[in-house]
């Protein structure tokens, strides 16, 4: 079947709520560790996929997915060891106080059931998020990415915070107190959240910024808003779906990265490398309070399938070293980009972590115009058509996202940057 023939099917079928990434949709149909191949055969280098956190179909998870599939699947209201060995393996690597595991199986699933947890525990109602934050699909998680709707429809009980942007924001890096003042705003609408009449449950942090950046925040900033946040009453939920999972190249959470110390944690994507996995985990004073009133059960939060799957990107994850590799991969990719921005203007800043990377894409670096969303289109179809695949964020929509999967190598890195300079030489704008 032809690529124009299936659109249309597509089209028919799913209606235009589905998008694609690029000037000319790629049909994929197969992949291995960082690479894909479309339906000609043709190969891609991928830079965007995180959901595949250890490769693209790698033999050790599919081989456990599959044992585990062909012997047997139920949910939690039975034991299974294999259930407790994935959430005692998590325990071991989770920040601080953390030592209770809740199965579910999307990020979206496990931030609703933390703010549940949060307002049930604190008896407040209040959320705070950050501005162009993107925390999930349900009703609940829904209001929450404020990335997703108008700003005239956010509920009363929503607090919404400037990110501390750095580049882009009103305190950049060239002011030494740009960590406090972001503090100081926060604490504005955490005082108007107040005086609607709504106390904070909780703070839900996107530990990567995603949908700004990714940013890379002042330490002072992040910690004075958990303290802040705390000294009202509520909790501090992290959300590592994006961050988590050795992404940083430094710990297992980027939390660590920052001395935080979450109340909940969430995670999902990299989890189960392509299989719906995801994560809330709490202290057990937490969820001893919220379990006098309540219980929790998904049919499939928790299956012994996806234990199997967890527990097998666990393993891969510490017997490739590819928290090591996000590390050193990350370092030597963000040496290259930062010297691709020497020599092309369009590149006004670089930040980003480990593997987690933001171009953000200017018209002009002194007015910092960014580039729009047909820009970045284009320019993400021109490093396609270099076979490399990159993402597109940023509160502006101005953002080149590169997260490849962990493996990612210097020899990969190479071929990435080398994709972006050619398409940048050809961008006419």
């Amino acid at each position: 079947m032809n690529k124009q023939e299936l659109i249309a099917r597509r089209m028919k079928t799913l209606g235009p709520t589905y998008q694609s990434f690029f000037d000319e949709p790629l049909h994929l149909v197969r992949g291995s560790g960082t690479s894909l191949w479309d339906a000609g055969g043709r190969e891609y280098l991928d830079c965007y996929n995180n959901v595949v956190s250890v490769g693209h179909c790698h033999p050790h998870v599919v081989e456990a997915l599959c044992n585990q599939a062909a012997t047997l699947n139920t949910h939690t209201r039975y034991l299974h060891q294999t259930v407790v060995e994935l959430g005692e393996m998590l325990v071991e690597r989770l920040p601080g106080d953390l030592e209770i595991c809740i199965f579910t199986c999307t990020g979206s699933e496990a931030n609703d059931l933390a703010v549940q947890i949060a307002r049930h525990v604190t008896g407040n109602q209040g959320v705070i998020v950050t501005e162009a934050s993107y925390h999930g699909v349900s009703e609940l998680t829904r209001h929450l990415s404020t990335d997703s709707y108008p700003a005239a429809d956010r509920p009363e009980w929503l607090g919404v915070i400037e990110p501390p942007n750095l580049y882009r924001g009103p305190y950049r890096r060239d002011d030494p107190e740009a960590g406090q003042k972001y503090l100081e705003l926060a604490c504005q609408q955490l005082d108007a959240l107040e005086r609607r009449g709504h106390k904070p449950a909780a703070v839900v942090i996107d530990l990567a910024w995603d949908s700004n950046g990714p940013l890379a925040v002042p330490r002072e900033y992040l910690l004075g808003l958990a303290a802040e946040v705390r000294k009202r009453g509520g909790l501090v939920i992290a959300d590592e779906v994006q961050a988590g999972y050795c992404r940083s190249g430094q710990n297992w959470w980027h939390s660590d990265n920052y001395g935080l110390q979450p109340d909940i944690l969430t995670c999902g994507k990299p989890m189960g490398a392509g299989h719906p996995l995801s994560l809330m985990s709490t202290t057990r004073d937490i969820i001893e309070n919220y379990s006098r009133k309540y219980h929790y059960f998904n049919t499939f939060g928790g299956n012994p399938v996806s234990a199997a799957v967890g527990k097998a990107v666990i393993e891969v994850i510490e017997s490739e070293g590819l928290l090591q590799n996000a590390h050193d991969s990350g370092t030597y990719l963000e040496a290259g980009l930062r010297e691709l921005a020497t020599r092309h203007e369009t590149i006004g800043d670089v930040q980003g972590f480990g593997l987690f990377w933001g171009l953000d894409m200017v018209l002009d670096r002194e007015s910092r115009e960014g580039f729009n969303a047909q820009q970045m289109r284009h320019l993400g179809s021109l490093i396609a058509e270099q076979g490399v695949i990159t993402g597109t964020s940023g509160r502006y929509g101005q953002i080149l996202k590169l997260r490849p999967p962990l493996p990612f190598s210097r020899s990969d890195a190479d071929r990435a940057i080398a994709a972006i300079d050619t398409a940048l030489a050809q961008l006419q704008i």
